[in-house]
């Protein structure tokens, strides 16, 4: 009997034992793990959700809280990410693809929100349509960001290269401009609504331009651009407007080891609802359409993660 007891305890010991040893590789599987995310400019849609990220990855996976670091937009952090500088990056779908084209050493962790293309003109302006944009100024975005990458390539599709006066503004300063006569229009590419463009529309200064007849021209140019509507509730507008939509996804390179990648996709969906209170635009993250990146793969981690989600 004594024996027996004495097995028992044993056993039950050698459990204790084996458990711990797995809840010890469980906390520290990942340790000494740095990551730096790549995000944009300070309380920016990308950097709220990369802060909030950063949080859930650092409680998830039992590290240091990942860098935030801010940036110029999409095109200087999918930089970031192919030179090293970066290990994660929000970028836009048109800059990742075009970027993916050149380099196939990047790839996907998830499609996360999508953006809408705004193109703002005063309500008292006399521009109905891209085509008269033709010979006025334009603010195009702040420097080597997402919208200026998308400003450019709307222009080309519509014949105005060389055609417009263009500068450099963020959103604020550009909404600033518009309404003080210093431009005639400006472009911004954001969820909706953006409260930058709301707050200041509820006397219907500003107004949205429809894009409908160039949205054949735009998807020749790169197949991740949508057509969407925006309401005309969304702004205060006397009716609906057609744009363009561009989706954003989380990018990393393509080395990242495998099982890196695929703790970072799960920890995405496991903070969706403290990533969607830090701003609304993470309401659409999801796991169906998460795996929508194409033309960029997903990373293996990442493919293996969206796999396991379907037994």
């Amino acid at each position: 009997m004594a024996r027996t007891r004495r097995m028992r305890a044993l056993a039950m010991l050698g459990a204790l034992l084996t458990f711990a040893a797995l809840l010890t590789g469980c906390s520290s599987g990942f340790a000494g793990l740095r990551l730096r995310i790549a995000a944009g400019n300070p309380n920016g849609v990308y950097d709220k959700l990369a802060q909030t990220l950063a949080t859930a990855w650092q409680s998830g996976l039992d590290i240091d809280r990942p860098q935030v670091l801010q940036t110029q937009g999409s095109p200087d952090n999918v930089t970031k990410v192919l030179s090293g500088a970066a290990d994660v990056g929000f970028v836009a779908a048109d800059v990742a693809a075009d970027n993916y084209e050149q380099n196939p050493g990047l790839a996907t962790l998830a499609r996360i929100h999508d953006d809408y293309l705004h193109i703002v003109v005063r309500t008292d302006s006399d521009i109905r349509t891209v085509a008269q944009l033709r010979g006025k100024r334009i603010a195009i975005g702040s420097p080597a960001s997402g919208v200026e990458y998308i400003a450019s390539q709307l222009l080309k599709a519509a014949g105005l290269n060389g055609s417009v006066s263009t500068t450099t503004r963020g959103l604020d300063d550009s909404v600033k401009a518009l309404l003080n006569g210093d431009v005639d229009a400006f472009f911004w590419s954001g969820g909706l609504p953006t409260p930058a463009i709301a707050d200041r529309n509820d006397t219907r200064s500003l107004r949205l331009l429809d894009i409908a007849d160039l949205m054949p021209k735009m998807q020749e140019i790169n197949q991740v651009y949508g057509t969407a509507s925006i309401p005309a509730s969304t702004y205060n507008q006397t009716g609906p407007v057609t744009t363009l939509l561009v989706p954003n996804f989380l990018v990393v390179p393509r080395s990242m080891p495998d099982d890196v990648a695929e703790a970072l996709v799960r920890g995405l969906f496991d903070a969706r609802a403290a990533l969607a209170r830090a701003n609304p635009a993470a309401l659409s993250i999801d796991v169906h359409p998460g795996i929508e990146t194409q033309p960029i793969p997903l990373h293996p981690g990442a493919l293996r993660y969206y796999r396991s989600q379907k037994d």
